[in-house]
């Protein structure tokens, strides 16, 4: 008996890593129209994408035979890997968000918060806790009043003219109306998220914490629910890890210890109508009427 032959799989690939990098590359393909990023752009970053991770497969094999083996581990031809490994771009410099870093520290630390635990609306000036002296505590190397004014240009605080004060304008950070922050943001999270998905299944599962619930059945209702019970579990996670992060990183600098590691910890929901969860549902089939059974009928 024979399987019906798939035109896309490639020889020796797994259907369901197949199916996998379909997964992935479906809402990919959504961003890129929605935005007007042509296929060509894409295509060119990925051809990109995969020469770097040859060469990081190999980073000890002479330069001479490197193209070769880079050519035959991923299909594009000796020509192409030598013009996109000279175009390769040098990494982007990784640049302190302080606006975001502020927001934080004013969500989590006990000193900004209220006896119910929401940041408080502080005054502008004055001694701790004031907006001042949180600013402070975020960086020197940028001006409260400079930072308050970003912060305002990007939605995440207001300012009461009336009595000088100011106020955290939304419980978590979302940049919205800020297109090249959201995807920042967007390429940050997911990149991780999926970086980290990766080292699992190409290492032994325990390299980094992934997890995820998944449950069908839900009515809308139910989903209106799950929302408050999701926003109100980030907030007890945030309040909780940040403090602790914030000291860690205040103890490796006060013992001199090398501080070479980054941390991205992140809490996602999805929710859709079953038939979109995968591939469309196909077209109910007709069936014919059951025929009742009676002695001597073979099943």
């Amino acid at each position: 008996m024979t399987t019906p032959h798939d035109p896309t799989a490639a020889p020796g690939e797994q259907p369901a890593l197949l199916e996998a990098v379909r997964a992935l590359l479906v809402p990919l393909a959504q961003l890129a129209v929605a935005r007007g990023l042509p296929y060509a752009a894409v295509e060119e970053m990925l051809r990109g994408a995969f020469v770097a991770a040859a060469h990081a497969a190999h980073p000890t094999l002479p330069e001479h035979r490197r193209v070769s083996r880079i050519s035959a581990a991923t299909g594009i031809n000796r020509r192409e890997v030598t013009r996109l490994t000279a175009a390769q771009q040098r990494s982007a410099v990784r640049t302190r968000s302080y606006p975001s870093e502020l927001f934080a520290h004013w969500s989590t630390d006990p000193a900004y918060r209220d006896a119910s635990g929401r940041p408080r609306r502080l005054p502008r000036f004055g001694a701790a806790p004031s907006f001042e002296t949180l600013a402070q505590a975020v960086t020197r190397d940028m001006h409260p009043r400079a930072l308050l004014e970003e912060m305002l240009r990007l939605g995440y605080a207001t300012h009461d003219l009336d009595d000088d004060s100011v106020a955290l304008a939304m419980e978590t950070l979302v940049p919205r109306g800020d297109r090249d922050r959201m995807d920042a943001f967007l390429g940050a999270n997911v990149g991780d998220h999926l970086s980290a998905a990766v080292a699992n299944v190409l290492g032994d599962g325990r390299q980094h914490f992934e997890q995820a619930l998944f449950a069908d059945g839900l009515s809308e209702q139910s989903l209106q629910s799950l929302r408050g019970m999701v926003a109100e579990q980030w907030r007890a996670v945030t309040g909780e890890l940040v403090p602790r992060i914030e000291k860690l990183i205040e103890d490796d600098a006060r013992a001199g210890v090398a501080q070479e590691h980054r941390l991205r910890i992140g809490l996602f929901s999805f929710q859709a109508p079953v038939a979109a969860a995968g591939t469309p549902a196909p077209p109910p089939q007709k069936t014919a009427p059951r025929r009742r059974r009676r002695d001597g009928d073979k099943t």
